[in-house]
């Protein structure tokens, strides 16, 4: 994870977090980035995003319900279930707690709402970019630049979330929650690991379409897609294990509602 490179997207992906915890959208003004702004104001209903730690079965039914309102896993990356890591796990697995009411769920369920929020963000951009690179053409209307700016863009925000998770997120989970421990190598949690991996093939992609920008290189979606697969099943695994971590159900073993209204995320 390189923080100067995260340093260096701030001040682009500002107005993109800004919007996307206030209004639950992505909006980008052509000052920020010139693409059509229809692709970025796809609405993500909260109430598919509470699903996450449902335990009882109204949720559950509630879940089936809402499940049309999320990104799913494109064909050709591999589906691995989302788990909290059984290792870092630092309470008893099958400690029986009392169910939570609706209000106590909202409040332990807070931070994987918000999480899931930005990551529908990043389910829909590696769609549509492997969506063209497995057709053979790019989406009806989009210009090879706006294509290639799609791409960049979803890089520079992907690192920005990564950098401010590291810096800022993860250290004060951290402080109870092993799941979100720092360390080199194997020393690190699992979450913090697939970032490393993310960005093992991120940074060759986001380095192949800077390239293909400025015309040092032709574009390929055939060499876009190899960029790709390195990396596609991590991403996906990462975005949906690190959504169910901070699910209520999880959440609630290591914080009491005092604390998680006091954390600042």
């Amino acid at each position: 994870m390189r923080l100067t490179h995260y340093r260096n997207h701030s001040r682009l992906s500002a107005a993109f977090y800004k919007s996307i915890v206030f209004t639950g959208r992505a909006r980008l003004t052509p000052s920020v980035i010139a693409v059509p702004a229809s692709i970025f104001t796809r609405r993500v209903r909260p109430a598919a995003i509470r699903t996450v730690g449902f335990s009882t079965t109204a949720r559950a039914q509630h879940q089936q319900a809402s499940m049309s309102t999320t990104e799913e896993k494109p064909e050709g990356i591999a589906s691995q279930p989302a788990e909290v890591p059984k290792a870092e796990a630092s309470k008893p697995e099958k400690e029986e707690l009392p169910p939570l009411s609706d209000h106590e769920f909202k409040t332990y369920n807070r931070l994987a709402e918000r999480m899931d929020l930005f990551h529908n963000h990043f389910r829909s951009s590696w769609n549509l970019l492997w969506g063209a690179c497995t057709s053979g053409r790019r989406p009806q209307g989009m210009s090879l630049k706006q294509f290639i700016a799609e791409g960049v863009q979803f890089a520079e925000h992907l690192t920005t979330h990564h950098g401010i998770e590291e810096t800022y997120m993860f250290p004060q989970l951290a402080k109870k929650m092993p799941e979100f421990k720092s360390g080199r190598g194997s020393g690190a949690a699992e979450l913090l690991r697939q970032h490393r991996e993310i960005h093992a093939g991120l940074d060759a992609f986001e380095e192949y379409l800077r390239q293909c920008r400025t015309g040092e290189v032709d574009f390929s979606l055939d060499v876009l897609r190899s960029k790709m697969e390195s990396w596609g099943e991590v991403l996906w695994t990462h975005l949906d294990q690190e959504v169910k971590t901070l699910g209520a159900e999880n959440m609630r073993r290591y914080w009491t509602k005092d604390e998680m209204r006091r954390l600042f995320i």
